[in-house]
């Protein structure tokens, strides 16, 4: 496992193939990081689902209004298309690349419609770089994203079981 060196900006997500650890950037995209924080405190990421899997260049989860798959109203067709209820944030791009394992921010073709919704890169998929937030890299756990189920969306998609703040857990 790799070393947390600052357990207030480490978020961990339970996978179904075991935790998976990302080292958030708040020095590079501080709304970003936060935003996840917070959603991550309150417990809303717990039982979302990744609704769109591509192999070979990412997987997306994180919409904490329509993709939780323990709600009694889960539709897996609507998963990806809400957020949270928490406003929308400014794009905070950086030269950091897209490589594998990074975190971006999911959004629409508006820049700053950023929410809740994020994906991991499978591999480096650098045009995207300057053109969505990086705000996060996996550190420990990547077999357990690769592992996780494709689609778009997936039949029986992987889900995160829980995502806490390191500081906390």
């Amino acid at each position: 496992m790799a070393e947390i060196k600052d357990p207030e900006n480490t978020v961990i997500i339970e996978l179904k193939d075991g935790a998976v650890t990302i080292e958030l950037l708040p020095d590079v995209a501080p709304k970003h990081a936060e935003r996840m924080k917070a959603l991550a405190r309150a417990g809303a990421y717990d039982g979302v689902v990744f609704h769109r899997v591509i192999d070979g260049f990412m997987a997306q989860t994180g919409d904490v209004a329509n993709g939780n798959a323990t709600s009694d109203d889960f539709n897996l067709r609507r998963a990806g298309t809400g957020g949270s209820g928490m406003p929308d944030l400014p794009a905070e791009f950086s030269r950091l690349p897209h490589d594998r394992g990074t975190l971006g921010a999911a959004r629409s073709a508006n820049p700053d419609s950023a929410n809740s919704q994020f994906f991991i890169n499978f591999s480096d998929n650098h045009f995207l770089n300057g053109q969505y937030t990086v705000y996060g890299r996996v550190i420990d756990g990547m077999a357990h994203v690769d592992a996780i189920t494709r689609g778009e969306p997936p039949a029986n998609p992987d889900r995160m079981i829980s995502v806490k703040v390191a500081a906390d857990a």
